[in-house]
């Protein structure tokens, strides 16, 4: 499309982060602070507009500059616009036992081996609705795409319900191909009836890459292959879903070095430590993203960096279970991608990309000091950082001409806003809560002036507390 054409929408009036970056190391050494240095390379606009054409951003400038003419125009009234959020580990059926009180003060092998149970109904309706009212949430807290990782599999084609629902809401997926194979009667801890056999296993991953892993660029919904952990699959399942993954050219999942107990285990069960087994099993590659990795050694994380590998820090679900995280600006230091994710809603009890970017930049302040970390380097793990775990970094991410246009305007407390002088993007992070205000997709309107553009979100939200009552034994 020419710049002479009419595009279909336009974002005017705001303050808009192209790309979340700010100042070099050089240039705060001549004291250069964020906001002049992403403002002078353009990377932000204050007073910009964004024109978005057949689901891309077509071209950004300030106002005052030539702009396309649009078949319709929002002001974003100076609020601050960025790319979409993206959520990098989830596990989306979980709020179905949001903040279960048998299970809130346990360890993670604790709270897994009381929720297992419960999760053993799952069926195609309760999957379908808690995936709605998952990205329904995400979508709230300005996140355009998410993957997840649903590995409980206790009735078949579960993840065939997922895409339904994310195809209802019109939001951008990556399914991850979870899978069990070890029961609690085979020395791991869920229970028989939500593991499944290898063959199984193997056979669905092909079907659902067949069916839904869309390669091409623009893509609504793609697969990922994702084995549970280390305690609760075989060595063999991990080894030839790596060689699968290979195969089709899909990339690869699963969680590591989340608790102190996986060291005991792997070292009982494997005679190795939990990333030596992850790097013997042939998973050290650039195809791979890894959920946690929470205490991975220093010689370990640098091994893994060099691999490729990536890692998504989920904030408040660690802090929640295993009381600590990753260690994000030592890992982004070695050159790991690292990305932001929720985890499950019956740990972080939440799904708001903006509540877990906020605590990543309060996490690694608190570790490592004032000067550290800052909202634009928190930013870019739940942008750049997280688009570079799925592999997307191409289109999603950011806000350059050609990028696929998802994207958020963002609504903050009037009142924490007010005093944000010098700098819209540590006030928008610093200062909240913040909500999105306005949320595109591939250029369609998901979300408009705080209100949800889903006819059927009261009906499945009605359904949803039937669902989960009933998954929890209450009326």
């Amino acid at each position: 499309m020419s710049s002479e054409s009419t595009v279909e929408t336009l974002v005017t009036n705001a303050y808009l982060v192209v790309e979340s970056r700010g100042a070099s190391a050089e240039q705060k050494a001549t004291g250069i602070t964020d906001v002049e240095a992403a403002q002078a390379a353009g990377r932000e606009i204050d007073g910009g507009w964004l024109a978005v054409a057949e689901g891309r951003v077509h071209s950004v400038g300030r106002m005052g500059e030539p702009m396309p003419s649009a078949q319709r125009t929002v002001d974003a009234g100076g609020r601050v616009l960025t790319p979409g959020l993206v959520n990098t580990h989830h596990h989306m059926y979980q709020n179905l036992t949001r903040a279960y009180a048998p299970a809130i003060n346990g360890t993670l092998f604790q709270w897994l081996t009381t929720l297992y149970p419960k999760w053993s109904v799952l069926d195609d309706e309760s999957v379908y609705l808690s995936t709605y009212v998952a990205c329904a949430e995400l979508l709230s807290g300005g996140c355009t795409t998410s993957s997840d990782h649903m590995y409980v599999h206790p009735r078949p084609n579960l993840i065939d319900a997922q895409i339904s629902a994310v195809s209802d809401v019109g939001f951008r997926f990556m399914a991850n191909r979870g899978s069990m194979t070890r029961s609690v009667e085979d020395g791991g801890l869920p229970p028989k009836e939500v593991v499944q056999d290898e063959d199984t296993i193997l056979a669905d991953s092909e079907r659902l890459i067949g069916a839904y892993h869309d390669p091409n660029p623009g893509a609504m919904t793609r697969v990922a292959l994702a084995p549970c952990s280390m305690f609760s699959v075989s060595e063999s399942i991990m080894r030839s879903t790596a060689e699968l993954a290979e195969k089709h050219d899909v990339r690869l999942h699963t969680h590591l070095a989340e608790d102190t107990d996986e060291d005991a285990y792997a070292l009982e069960v494997y005679g190795r430590r939990p990333v030596e087994y992850f790097e013997d099993c042939g998973w050290a590659t650039p195809r791979t993203w890894v959920a946690h990795y929470v205490y991975g050694s220093d010689e370990e994380n640098r091994r893994l960096a060099a691999a490729g590998v990536g890692a998504t820090q989920c904030p408040s679900s660690n802090m929640i279970i295993c009381g600590d995280a990753a260690d994000a600006k030592s890992l982004r230091g070695m050159g790991m991608d690292v990305g932001i994710g929720c985890d499950g809603s019956a740990s972080a009890d939440s799904a708001d990309l903006w509540m877990e970017t906020r605590t990543a930049l309060l996490l690694a302040r608190h570790r490592h000091g004032p000067d550290a970390f800052t909202a634009r380097e928190a930013l870019n793990m739940a942008t750049e950082g997280s688009a570079a775990n799925l592999g997307w970094s191409d289109e999603i991410g950011h806000l350059r001409p050609g990028a696929c246009a998802d994207l958020v305007i963002w609504e903050s407390s009037w009142l924490s806003q007010t005093g944000v002088l010098t700098d819209p993007v540590e006030g928008w992070l610093r200062s909240g809560p913040a909500r999105a205000h306005w949320v595109f997709v591939q250029g369609k309107e998901r979300l408009s002036q705080g209100e949800l553009l889903l006819e059927r979100l009261n009906d499945v939200v009605t359904a949803h507390r039937a669902a989960a009552a009933h998954m929890q034994g209450v009326s």
